[in-house]
């Protein structure tokens, strides 16, 4: 059967636009990737949020809609588009996992990615210079120079947004070296997160890391002294259309590695308290989230997306049979995850 490709706008400098870049990739899906800005963009329809990346699928009428986020499309095109290369596991309980480790690189990766592009010198530089350049290489340097300026002052001022600050950001910087710690042991006896084959936690994790590990000076500093393993795993993730998975390559529920239910303490350490943290802020009408994340204090301004991801999460809890959910609540014991769904 011949699919028609999907046309997918991004930007390289975009975690989420590499992210489903590379399920796309993976999955041998045939799609057109399309540079934001670029003459091929124009007459292509936007989201009424501007956000990246885009995604052209046919809604109901025919008519093509530009959607926007990663999480749900990937859900969305495992039904649109069936074979034999999902990212979702089989079994409901690391599908669940799964997710939950989807969510923490999506949402709690990217503050460390944020953090270290906008509040160290080298990478504010880097990151003037090349990203107006991604949609706009032909436009004049003054041009482009200003844009940049512009740009960066915008981002700088948004640290708080994602709670980068002077008190938060050795938290930031520590849970980032810990990732990269537990990731490069983990990658010693694993090609994935989830086993031998790769879930949708990997391209999670491999979007942010795309900035982390391989564009920022300062992080990508930090992942060659510390983790080769993981900068040499983002450069494989990012394309994985020669890959032959097979069935029994994702984990068994009794061979679950140590350096998984690492990663699970090291959500249970961060992400967790902060999805607390911002649930109760948002269920209170507060201005702003006052929480401890790792024992410190945390604030930021409270985020409704993320809000929203915890209900997914909890949602995908309840959903669970009796059994799978009986090992889901005995694996996270201890790990601080399991505060989210009490």
């Amino acid at each position: 059967m011949t699919i028609d490709p999907y046309s997918l706008v991004g930007v390289p400098a975009s975690p989420y636009s590499r992210k489903l870049r590379a399920v796309f990739r993976y999955r041998r899906i045939p799609f057109h990737w399309i540079i934001q800005g670029s003459p091929e963009a124009a007459g292509l329809p936007t989201p009424k949020v501007s956000l990246i990346p885009q995604l052209m699928i046919k809604a109901e009428n025919g008519e093509l809609v530009a959607r926007t986020d990663t999480t749900p499309i990937i859900r969305e095109l495992e039904e649109l588009v069936q074979n034999d290369r999902s990212v979702i596991p089989v079994d409901p309980a690391l599908a669940f996992f799964d997710a939950l480790i989807e969510d923490y690189g999506d949402e709690w990766l990217t503050k460390a990615m944020f953090h270290y592009r906008w509040a160290f010198q080298d990478d504010i530089k880097k990151a003037t210079l090349v990203l107006p350049r991604l949609s706009g290489m032909q436009l004049p340097n003054e041009t482009l120079e200003k844009a940049g300026e512009v740009f960066s002052s915008r981002q700088i001022g948004r640290l708080g947004v994602v709670g980068s600050n002077d008190v938060t950001g050795p938290l930031i910087e520590e849970s980032y070296l810990r990732l990269l710690t537990i990731l490069e042991e983990h990658l010693e006896t694993n090609r994935f997160v989830m086993g031998q084959r790769p879930g949708a936690s990997d391209f999670g994790l491999f979007g942010q890391l795309t900035q982390l590990a391989q564009f920022d000076p300062t992080c990508m500093a930090v992942c060659l002294q510390t983790a080769p393993r993981v900068y040499a795993y983002t450069d494989i993730v990012e394309d994985l259309s020669g890959l032959e998975p097979k069935d029994d390559q994702w984990f068994a529920r009794d061979e679950l590695p140590s350096t998984f239910h690492d990663l699970l303490n090291e959500i249970g350490r961060v992400h967790a308290p902060f999805l607390l943290g911002n649930h109760k802020a948002l269920q209170e009408g507060l201005k702003q989230v006052d929480c401890l994340v790792d024992g410190r204090a945390w604030t930021q301004k409270p985020f409704p997306y993320q809000g929203k991801c915890l209900e997914w999460l909890r949602r995908d809890y309840r959903a669970l049979e009796a059994g799978d959910r009986e090992f889901v609540d005995k694996t996270l014991v201890g790990t601080g995850i399991e505060i989210l769904f009490d």
